[in-house]
This record gives structure tokens, sequence and C-alpha cells, in this order.
């Protein structure tokens, strides 16, 4: 019976695998340190293989920094580390779909690469700026000269300087890129295939950052499009320019339609990308693009007849409650719609108000333009929809100017328009702001999108004592601690996304209440050490006294729950699923999602149960090592699972 490997993917074994596939002369075999035969890679091979030239040199285009090739390794280095349930922590816990994962991203994106492997539409993060004014994250990824100089090369083995003028500014980046660099390559695994990767960032590392995704996700097969998100100014930032934008990088299949067609508000500044601004656009011709737009109730319910002669009133006119929309500039000016008449009517069965806050937005058709590359809009402030939102829902907020929920809820929208059932992931979750648009657009469309967000615990105490913090912001975070020390929650980063999630959820229950099925519970899971003893006692070091410690395999601290999700993430299935526990004659049986896992965790299970398990034919069955008496009592499960379900996988740990 085949033991389970209860470690994360060995990544190198995979790409090994995918280099098999496509060159299997380029496969021979290398010896492992313990002495083990193993399949490797003849690189000389490969790199003849892929160019028509002889090779003659080692130079190529690519982004080079100090720690690179510790990155990769490290990204494909397995770990032994699993997510154990928080149920007490959870919201509807037996019926959700969303999960929120305490714990460092690198470790979570590795644990969870075989059960969410190309099931992620949409990832977005908004990962730390490398600023290092941001003080609840490590955002000042400098390394030590001296440190960075060893790395680089610079200093050889007696301590002597090999390079008189090495790179001055570089080792602020090299740390910064090897963080995202090594998330970035797991997170690319996740993705679908015609999945979308978004990533918000500032001025300081914008560059280097579009550099290392065009490595990642290559030139030839992505789009990258940096999206300029504009905010309301506030002082001078800096001495020579103020900053007021900040960067949304977007990389998607260029094979494909991936980005949703732009949305367009019904109020009087959002009428703006329906009309032509230029002189050329002034009455003179084409008058099918001169018609009014007819609205009722803040709804767009029709569309009204061209005049016959060149007479337009000059303002917007109200008839009763109906408001009858002309291409009237700001100056009285009249300017031709964008789209003709016929145009319109063309794609009138696609047009479909959703009420989002106090207006409506109108979702046109796709014969009416795409996003642009400039966000303007006021709702993309992160004062006003990102502060002062999430200081609405906990008393303080904790965070410096959180991402706007209009921000994150239009690029969800663009990246999952056609996919109401997509998976969207945020590993640098923060104050919760991705999920929090999620459930929102599932509210305003009755999509069931889901989402998983993955947040290093920080601890808030930690962040409010650290030398320099501006005071406002760490009077912020001490009215967080006091709100949370009430709800007795832990005083963590996590226990804002947390708790601003839930808040969020409530709120839009009572605001949508016509969506009785919206999804805003989440799953919490944390990171923690593997659910196995580590034994590493020599042959010497044995005695009686310590094979009473061994008897289990299983930390005495683990509980079926945490052995059972456990056993899904090593054999790929999504955590997000029902499950079911019963009682069989004293013996504990969980069976997930109907028959695609049953396990039972008990010791010395009888035949009884066995049988009872093998009929219902599961596809995977789990136990433990100890679940039987001896070994012909192992082999006769075996035998039983043969006999009762031959295509049933039988595993234990």
């Amino acid at each position: 019976m085949e033991k389970m490997r209860m470690e994360s993917v060995d990544m190198t074994e995979k790409n090994i695998e995918k280099i098999e596939s496509l060159f299997p002369n380029c496969i021979t075999e290398g010896i492992d340190k313990d002495g083990s035969i193993r399949k490797v890679i003849n690189f000389d091979v490969l790199k003849q293989l892929l160019t028509k030239d002889l090779i003659d040199n080692d130079e190529s285009y690519e982004i080079s920094r100090v720690g690179k090739k510790k990155a990769i390794l490290a990204s494909n280095r397995p770990i032994r580390k699993t997510l154990r349930p928080i149920k007490e922590k959870s919201v509807n816990w037996n019926t959700t779909q969303n999960l929120y994962i305490e714990g460092d991203n690198f470790e979570a994106l590795k644990i969870i690469q075989e059960s969410y492997l190309h099931k992620i539409k949409l990832i977005y993060i908004d990962p730390p700026y490398n600023t290092g004014k941001n003080y609840f994250y490590k955002n000042d990824f400098s390394i030590d000269s001296n440190e960075y100089d060893e790395e680089a090369g610079f200093i050889d083995d007696n301590g002597e300087r090999l390079a008189s003028n090495p790179v001055g500014s570089a080792r602020f980046h090299s740390s910064w890129l090897s963080m995202m660099y090594q998330r970035l390559l797991l997170a690319r695994n996740l993705l679908t295939e015609d999945g979308i990767l978004v990533c918000a960032i500032d001025e300081n590392e914008v560059f280097s950052l579009g550099m290392i995704l065009k490595e990642i996700f290559g030139e030839g097969s992505y789009d990258h499009v940096c999206v300029s998100v504009v905010h309301n100014p506030r002082g001078q930032q800096g001495k020579n320019f103020s900053y007021i934008n900040e960067y949304a990088i977007f990389v998607f299949p260029k094979s494909i339609k991936a980005i949703a067609d732009k949305v367009i508000s019904n109020d009087d500044i959002s009428w703006s990308p329906l009309r032509n601004w230029g002189s050329e656009s002034e009455r003179k011709d084409a008058r099918n693009c001169f018609y009014p737009i007819i609205v009722k109730d803040n709804k767009i319910i029709g569309f009204g007849d061209v005049s016959p002669d060149d007479y337009h009133p000059t303002q917007t006119v109200q008839d009763n409650d109906t408001f009858y929309v002309y291409p009237i500039d700001r100056q009285g000016i009249e300017r031709k719609w964008r789209y003709a008449r016929q145009t319109v009517e063309n794609v009138w069965s696609m047009l479909r108000p959703k009420k989002i806050d106090s207006g409506y937005d109108i979702e046109l058709g796709k014969n009416f333009g795409v996003h642009k590359t400039i966000w303007d809009e006021k709702k993309y402030d992160a004062n006003e929809y990102g502060s002062k939102l999430v200081s609405s829902l906990i008393p303080g907020g904790g965070f410096s100017f959180p991402k706007s929920l209009y921000t994150v809820l239009d690029t969800v929208y663009a990246a999952t328009a056609d996919d109401k059932n997509a998976i969207i992931m945020d590993f640098f979750s923060g104050s919760g702001t991705t999920a929090h648009a999620v459930m929102k657009l599932n509210a305003v469309d009755g999509g069931n999108r889901k989402f998983i967000m993955i947040q290093l615990p920080e601890d808030l105490n930690d962040a409010a004592s650290r030398p320099g913090l501006d005071s406002r912001l760490k009077s912020n975070i001490q009215s967080t601690i006091k709100y949370l020390e009430s709800k007795g929650a832990a005083l963590t980063i996590c226990s804002i996304g947390e708790e601003r999630i839930k808040k969020a959820g409530e709120s839009l229950l009572q605001e949508y209440t016509q969506n009785k099925d919206l999804d805003v519970g989440f799953r919490v899971f944390r990171i923690d050490n593997s659910n196995m003893t580590d034994v590493y006692y020599t042959v010497d070091e044995y005695s009686q006294d310590l094979l009473s410690h061994l008897e289990s395999n299983i930390k005495p601290d683990r509980n079926d729950l945490d052995l059972l999700f456990s056993c899904l993430l090593e054999w790929g299935l999504p955590l997000s699923l029902p499950y079911n526990s019963e009682e069989i004659e004293g013996y504990m049986v969980h069976n997930y999602n109907n028959g695609d896992l049953v396990a039972c965790f008990d010791e010395n299970i009888p035949d009884s149960v066995i049988k009872y398990i093998a009929k219902q034919q599961p596809l995977r069955a789990v136990f433990r090592d100890s679940s039987f008496e001896s070994s012909p009592s192992k082999i006769n499960v075996g035998e039983i699972f043969k006999s009762l379900a031959p295509d049933t996988r039988v595993r234990v740990i």
C-alpha cells in the first residue's frame, strides 16, 4: 500500500518531466546525495536543440541580479509544511467556497501547487513597494553592501575586492526582485490557460518588475500592459514632481480576448467615454451620431430619434422623471456620440443596468471600446474609497491608503466578466480589498466567483512601536488594536483582513437582499509544520524509552481535520468543497465531496468498517499506518478494496 509524501510538490521533478516529454534525448542519469540514481538534464544538449547555430557564448537578453539563481532553487525545493484548518475563525465553514490562508505567501504557494494547478483565473497582487516607509511589510529590501559584494562575486575567498567600482544601487533592488521572482514563478503555475496576472506597483520598482514579468511569462506568449491609476494629489511628495500615479501591470495571453470591455458609468462626468471631444466632432456630419439617450429613474431605457434638422437643444432636457441626454460637453458645445444610433440598437440586448452604490453602471457590449491605460476617475482614489471604506468597517482601519475598492473591483470585472465562477487569488491580501471586491461584484451581477486570500500574520504591536512611524498611522493602528482586543482576536494583520471581509459580507447581504445565495464566508487555514513527526535518531541512539515515543508518526496535537486537509493537498483536491463525517461502529469516517476522498484516521479499524468504506467505491481512500494491528491486517485491507472497489486508490499516512 502506497504511503503519502506529506510535503509540497518537488517543482524540479515536475519541470524535468515537462522537458522529458518534449526533448527525451536531453534526459540522462545522475547520482543524488544519498547515492540513489535520479533523472537529470543534459543542458548542453538542450541548449543546442533550441538553437540553429553553434552556441559559443553564454550572453543572453535578461535581467541579471544577485540572488536570482538562489530564488529559482528556492521556488523548486519542496517544503514539509501543511495547512491546518481553523474553524473557529472561519465564517460559514460548511458552505463557503472562499479561502483565507494565514502564513508566508511563498510557503502557501508551494503548498497549494497541486490543488490549484491551472485553476486560478485571476491573480491580483499589491505587493510591498520597496519604499522603506510602509511599516506593515518588510518594505525596505536593501541588503548589506558587504553581503551584496560577496554574493555578486566582487569579494574573493580571501576577502579581497575583485572590482574597484561595484554596482552602487543594485543591492537595494536585488533582494526585492528575488522575493517577487520566486513567488511569481510559483504563481504562474496556478493560472488557467486564459488566466490573468495583475500586479500593482509604484514608480520605485515598476520598470524592474516589468522586466521580470516578461522574463517569467515571455513576450511572445503574453501581453504586458501597464495601466496608470491616478490618485487625488495631496501635498508635495517629491522635490521636482509630486507623485499621484501608481501602476497596475496586466499580464494576459496574447492569443485570446482576455479583458472584458469597458463598463461606463451613468453620471454627468462619466458620459465622457461615449462622446467624441475633438473639433471635428461638432455637428457637421454623421447625423446618426447625435441621437438623445433616454434615462428614467437612473436607468437607460432607450434611445430617442435623431432630429430631422440641424436643431438640437443646448442642454440635457428633463420631462418629469425622464431625461433626454444629448452629446453636449461641459462648455455647451454639441459633440457627436462615438457610436451611431444603428450600432447602439444592434447591441441593445447587451445593455444591462447594474446598481453600484448610489448610481448605475451600464455594461456595454463588445462593440463599445476597451479599457484605456489611464484610470483617472474619482472612484479609484485610495483615500476616498480605500482608507475611509476600511475605517468604516474597522475602527482605525490599521492601514495607510489601502487600495480603492473600485480599483480592484474593475480589475476583477475586466478579467472575469465572462467567467462568473472564476477563482481569484491575492497573496498579498492586506486589508482584504480583493475579497471585498469579489463579493461585491458577485452581489451586483449574480456571479459565483471564489477568492483565495493569503497574508502573513504580522504583529500589530510590533508595527505600532517601530521608530519613525507616522503619528497618524500609529494612532490608527492603536485604535484597531483596541477594537480587535474587544473581539478577542489575534493582534495581527490577518485579523484586520478577516474582520473586514466579515463586516463587508454582512453589509452586502443587507444591501443586496435579492441575492440570498451570496457567498460571504471563508474557510481559514494556517500554515504550520508537517503533521508528521520528525525522527532523526541514529541506531545507537535508540533505547527502550525512546520506542514509546515512536509509536505514532502523527504529532500529538493534530486532529482528524488536520490530517484530512493535508491529504487533500497532496492529492491535489481543492480545499473549498463540502464534506461530511459520520461515526460507523464507533469509528469516524470522513467523506470529502461525495466520494472524492474517504478517510478514517482511527486505530485498529475492523474489517467491517473497511468494507463499509470500500462499498462506497470512493475515488481515493486514506488511513493511518497505525490503523491496522499488523502487516497481515494491512494486506487484508488491500484485498478488500481489490474485491469491492478495484478502482479506488488507497494510501496510508
